[in-house]
């Protein structure tokens, strides 16, 4: 039997592409989905933004078409089904938003029975819709538009091993592609950056040893080599923008914090330390947050506060101000006077000179969004982005199209960005415990 999925409303909210991840399979759209859709698509939620792209996928393909050639089907592209509409006259225009359910069982009913040779899937993300799909003897099924995906599944590490006994430059050279400029080739004991302005004149230089053996960065040594490799993008002026992937633990705002603080009070490269990221609360919104843009981002902010406890500490950090309790208040208030913590929805329209600027929390972010902040920067700012991928809070974004994940991939082959995943955390046993098996 030919195969073919009916889907709601709800599957198109969480994945605008949907219409494309069901290959050979035909699809069908009711009337009452593109209802769901209309009514979805305004505001500035996440639901509305895939609202409004799929109605861009459903306008494109509708283009230039006659009316009359629908109930061909209109084809989705190479490999996969056609796309069918269920209109008036096999489904009526529900009255309201609650009887869109109805609406679509309807639909689904009326298409098994018109088709008894297509074997007819309602695929829909609303639990209730599909247990009434199944109640009424229709095949129901999820849509999950991403699996389970971490980090290192879905993006590069910026981090390649040497086989045993192979010469670092000859092994860089052979590669076809050749690894991307600011990645790093590493052996057993020994670590190298690419570095280069084209393709095929790419060179290894070794990095600096900022281990405990090596000189540290604001008081700050690195625990282990992806931590020493990670130091030597966020150190270089070069690199204009550096993304660090990686879950808790893995010390990405303790470096970046060191990083910025070195280069800003001890070398005096940026005028400042520029902090931002997304709010987006896992809980409940606790409400109305009174006071000025800094003091209104202040509770969203609790991984800055944390990290400069220890880099304002006696040999955590500076250390400049003595080991007594004020001197460890004189350093903190040192730190945060070069600190400001700034929010995205203000970010439009301005142009940040001379600035390090870090991004928290960054996978967050839809393309959109990150293009907004990333255009921003203008000559002498230098951009940090942050991010765990299996972290995402943001209502129906996923790994695949996280503004991180867009980011990381468009400036893979820019001579003047870096990405780097670090896996190896360095907090307690408990968090390294929790991160493997949670």
């Amino acid at each position: 039997m030919r195969r073919a999925c009916l889907l709601d409303t709800s599957v198109l909210l969480h994945d605008p592409a949907a219409l494309f991840r069901f290959a050979e399979q035909d699809i069908y759209l009711p009337l009452a989905v593109l209802h769901g859709l209309d009514a979805a698509r305004h505001g500035n939620s996440e639901e509305a933004r895939n609202a409004l792209q799929a109605a861009r996928f459903l306008d494109e393909r509708l283009a230039g078409v006659d009316p009359a050639s629908l109930d061909r089907g209109l084809p989705l592209g190479d490999g996969l089904g056609r796309l069918y509409f269920l209109d008036e006259a096999q489904t009526t225009r529900p009255p309201s938003a609650e009887a869109r359910n109805t609406a679509v069982l309807a639909a689904a009913r009326q298409l098994v029975h018109t088709h008894p040779d297509v074997r007819v899937t309602l695929v829909a993300r609303d639990i209730n819709l599909r247990i009434q799909a199944r109640v009424l003897g229709l095949a129901a099924i999820d849509h999950q538009g991403e699996g389970p995906v971490d980090d290192p599944d879905l993006l590069p590490s910026g981090v390649v091993t040497l086989p045993p006994d192979t010469e670092p430059q000859a092994y860089c050279d052979s590669q076809q592609p050749a690894p991307p400029v600011n990645s790093f080739v590493v052996d057993a004991t020994r670590s190298w950056r690419v570095v280069g302005e084209r393709p095929g004149e790419h060179r290894l230089v070794p990095v600096a040893d900022r281990s405990a053996d090596g000189e540290s960065v604001w008081g700050i040594h690195a625990r282990n080599r992806q931590q020493n490799l990670a130091l030597e993008l966020l150190m270089d002026p070069e690199v204009d923008i550096v993304t660090l992937l990686g879950p808790a633990g893995t010390g990405k705002t303790l470096l970046t914090l060191a990083a910025g603080l070195a280069q800003t009070l001890e070398t005096q490269r940026y005028e400042e330390i520029l902090m931002t990221r997304a709010t987006v609360a896992i809980g409940e919104d606790i409400g109305y947050l009174p006071g000025t843009e800094e003091e209104k981002m202040t509770p969203w902010m609790g991984a800055l506060m944390d990290n400069l406890e220890i880099l304002a500490a006696p040999g955590g950090g500076s250390g400049s101000a003595g080991s007594s309790r004020w001197g460890q208040a004189a350093s903190q208030d040192l730190l945060q006077s070069r600190i400001r913590v700034r929010s995205l929805n203000f970010m439009r329209g301005r142009t940040l000179l001379n600035r390090f600027m870090v991004l928290d929390e960054a996978q967050n972010l839809t393309p959109q969004q990150m293009r907004t902040l990333i255009t921003r920067a203008g000559p002498g700012t230098k951009i940090v982005c942050l991010g765990n991928l299996g972290q995402i809070d943001t209502p129906l974004l996923t790994p695949s199209t996280s503004g991180l994940t867009y980011l990381i991939r468009r400036f893979a082959d820019w001579p003047h960005g870096g990405h780097l995943t670090l896996t190896r955390g360095e907090r307690s046993r408990l968090a390294a415990h929790a991160s493997d098996v949670l």
